[in-house]
C-alpha cells in the first residue's frame, strides 16, 4: 500500500494549505515553529481558536483538550484571586499532517500560544508543562508525550509567544481506521517549581 498523506488543519492558516485528501511529497515543510508563532501572534481575540476542522478524512484530529487550554499560575495559597495571577498560558493554534501506512500512523503536529504576564508576575523566562496524548476510538490513552514550552516576557512586552513541533508514531490494529484516533494537547495542571 502506497504511503498516503492527509491534510493539515490550523486555525487561521488552514485555507489553501492542502485540499481534502490531497497528497504531497513533503509533509514536513508545512508545519514549522515560525508558521505557528506567526499564527499565535495573529490570534488577537483571546478566544483560543484551535483548528478542529479535519481537512484530511483519514488523518487523526489534533485538538486542544477542552478543560486544559488555559493555565493560570497564582501566588502560592491564592488560587482564584485575579490580583494574585503570576502568568496565564493559552494554547491558541494547532496543526497536523500525517502519513498512513499499514498498521502505523505517523503524525507531525504543532501547537502555539501565548503567555500573559499577570499583576504578580515578574519579567523573565516562563516555562510551562504541556502534554500531547493519543487516544483510540474508546478515548483510551495509547501514548503520551510531555512537552515543555518556554517564552520570554519583559516589562515592555508582557505577552510572550511559544510554539512546538513534534512527530509521533503509533500502531493501529488491523480493522481500525486512523480517523478513529485523536491527538490532544493540554497544559499540565501542576507547573514545574
Amino acid at each position: 500500500m502506497a504511503m498516503s498523506l492527509a491534510g493539515c488543519g490550523m486555525g487561521s492558516l488552514s485555507s489553501g494549505w492542502f485540499g481534502s485528501g490531497a497528497e504531497t511529497a513533503s509533509p514536513s515543510s508545512s508545519i514549522s515553529d515560525d508558521t505557528l508563532l506567526s499564527a499565535a501572534k495573529l490570534d488577537g481575540d483571546g478566544t483560543g481558536a484551535s483548528a478542529t476542522a479535519s481537512l484530511g478524512t483519514q488523518c487523526p484530529q489534533f485538538v486542544v483538550w477542552p478543560n486544559d487550554q488555559l493555565l493560570t499560575v497564582y501566588e502560592e495559597g491564592r488560587d482564584g484571586d485575579s490580583l494574585a495571577v503570576i502568568h496565564r498560558g493559552e494554547i491558541t493554534q494547532t496543526a497536523r499532517e500525517c502519513s498512513i501506512q499499514p498498521g502505523l500512523v505517523t503524525v507531525k503536529f504543532g501547537f502555539s500560544g501565548r503567555v500573559l504576564l499577570g499583576p504578580k508576575g515578574v519579567p523573565g523566562a516562563v516555562n510551562l508543562p504541556v502534554s500531547v496524548f493519543v487516544t483510540d476510538a474508546n478515548r483510551e490513552k495509547v501514548q503520551t508525550e510531555p512537552v515543555a514550552v518556554q517564552t520570554e516576557i519583559t516589562t515592555e512586552k508582557p505577552i510572550g509567544y511559544f510554539s512546538a513541533v513534534r512527530t509521533v508514531s503509533f500502531p493501529i490494529p488491523e480493522g481500525s481506521r486512523p480517523a478513529d484516533y485523536k491527538l490532544f494537547v493540554a497544559f499540565d495542571k501542576a507547573p514545574p517549581a
